[in-house]
């Protein structure tokens, strides 16, 4: 990754910003994590841990993406002042009370992605985002 954040604000709330009625314009993104993580992992070749044979490529993928979305916000005129990462949960939702079929045909995520899961969510909030 050769961006930097050097030639943009520190924060986002360094961003002039024209004021609304209600005060100043707030902006949120929110990422589906979830896509993020199966987008990286179907589009790079596996990658491993070397010490131990854990596979990390979706996690290089995920922060890679999270992390030019970062540069490319903080670079944006109108740029978000509020960013999230939403991840699917495992468990049932009221999705499922409402549609009984909600996912049914959902193939189960591959083997070498599910140790990745927990990975991606410390790198989130390493990154100081904020997720579900």
């Amino acid at each position: 990754m050769t961006d930097t954040l050097d030639a943009v604000p520190e924060t986002l709330g360094d961003i002039p910003r024209d004021p609304t009625q209600d005060g100043p314009k707030v902006r949120l993104y929110l990422v589906d994590g979830s896509g993020f993580i199966f987008r990286a992992f179907h589009a790079l070749p596996p990658l491993t841990r070397k010490s131990d044979g854990l596979p990390v490529g979706a996690v290089q993928g995920f922060c890679n993406m999270l992390w030019k979305l970062l540069v490319d916000m903080k670079a944006e005129a109108d740029a978000p002042t509020h960013l999230a990462v939403v991840f699917d949960h495992s468990e049932k939702t009221f999705r499922n009370k409402l549609y009984d079929q909600y996912k049914a045909h959902r193939p189960p995520p591959p083997e070498d992605l599910i140790p990745q899961f927990p990975l991606v969510r410390e790198a989130t909030k390493a990154f100081g985002v904020p997720t579900t």
